[in-house]
């Protein structure tokens, strides 16, 4: 959906279109949320099927650079709370 303009729109309507857009994206991110934390999770299953460990913190370490480099402290609080939702808590 493109960004709701104001042009031929009451200040109402404009705000109503931008929180229906908001809300997509918020359903959308909740779908992706969950998709990655179930990938996730099958990653750590496989992992340990395997012998191998449960975590691997190079992993996360390159996970919270990534978020951090583009978001900055909040990038990096966000993907703390991504890696706990694909693992667990430690």
């Amino acid at each position: 959906m493109a960004a709701v303009t104001m042009e031929q729109t009451t200040p109402d309507e404009h705000i109503a279109g931008l929180r229906n857009r908001i809300d997509e994206i918020d359903a959308a991110i909740v779908a992706l949320w969950k998709e990655r934390a179930s990938i996730s999770q099958e990653v750590g299953k496989t992992r340990v099927a395997a012998g191998g460990t449960r975590l691997v913190l190079s992993r996360e370490r390159e996970i919270l650079e990534r978020f951090s480099s583009e978001l900055g402290a909040d990038g990096t609080q966000l993907a703390l709370l991504i890696l706990r939702a694909g693992r667990g808590p430690l």
